[in-house]
């Protein structure tokens, strides 16, 4: 992926760059339109795209990640799942991954995981949702249709789970929180 001197954070930035170019016309975490991707409708019953994300979903809340709903991923092999935000001085900051969800999964509860799905690392290099905490934040909860299961191990890093996500998308759909409440 990268030399091995480069620091993690380099490695990081370099794999959400390859991520960003290798999903779309802009990107798997930019705001660009999907190349040749189907869509996906991504919504949740707490908030609409573009309203605030719920302060209950935030670092200072405590119930963890948001319910949310998708239709679109029909012919996928898994889904994946990745929140990040984009409104960061540093790039984009990824706040929970989650792959290998099966394909006729439709929702994902709120504070939990699908049966059988695995979670990678976050930016910060923890497993698991990293609440959001920035109150201007542009949070993105994105829905990827894949056309591979990820041969990958919970807990995998950052930089090659997202490289994965990137190879195998074949759909995409995002709900955006644009801020706190």
């Amino acid at each position: 992926m990268g030399s091995p001197s480069k620091s993690p954070v380099a490695r990081v930035a370099a794999a959400i760059t390859a991520v960003t170019l290798a999903a779309s016309g802009c990107g798997i975490l930019g705001g660009g339109s999907p190349r040749n991707l189907d869509v996906i409708s991504v919504s949740s019953p707490r908030f609409r795209d573009g309203a605030p994300l719920p302060h209950g979903y935030s670092c200072s809340g405590g119930l963890g990640n948001p319910p949310l709903r998708w239709s679109g991923t029909s012919g996928a092999k898994s889904v994946a799942l990745v929140v990040d935000d984009n409104n960061t001085q540093s790039g984009a900051e990824v706040h929970w991954v989650v792959f290998n969800i099966d394909p006729n999964t439709t929702e994902l509860g709120e504070n939990g995981v699908p049966r059988g799905a695995r979670q990678g690392r976050t930016t910060n290099g923890k497993v698991g949702y990293m609440a959001p905490c920035q109150p201007n934040g542009s949070y993105r909860f994105t829905v990827y249709a894949l056309n591979a299961k990820l041969d990958l191990q919970q807990g995998a890093p950052l930089a090659e789970t997202l490289e994965r996500i990137a190879d195998h998308t074949i759909a995409r759909g995002r709900l955006t929180a644009d801020n706190i409440e």
